[in-house]
């Protein structure tokens, strides 16, 4: 799921991306191009809801291209991206 929170006066969108807690096992991070696709930079922390997240800040108006990355090098996509490619997921804000 992935969550979407206009800041105030347009400075831009908190993007939050969430999982449930054990789905994938192990440890996953959000990866794209608003963390130069650095792995580990932004990893989903579990929560007491029962999920686990993390979140960004991105410009309104912006692309936002993502994957997450799991537990031994396991790339997988978002199905509530607005558009799934062979590249990741895509967010259009």
């Amino acid at each position: 799921m992935i969550k979407q929170s206009r800041l105030p006066k347009g400075a831009g969108y908190k993007l939050t991306f969430s999982l449930p807690a054990n789905h994938p096992a192990g440890a996953v991070s959000v990866v794209g191009d608003f963390n130069d696709w650095t792995p580990g930079a932004h990893p989903l922390r579990k929560r007491s809801n029962g999920t686990m997240s993390a979140s960004v800040t991105v410009p309104a108006g912006s692309r936002v291209r993502f994957r997450y990355l799991g537990t031994d090098g396991h790339w997988f996509d978002d199905p509530d991206a607005h558009l799934v490619t062979a590249e990741g997921s895509e967010l259009h804000l």
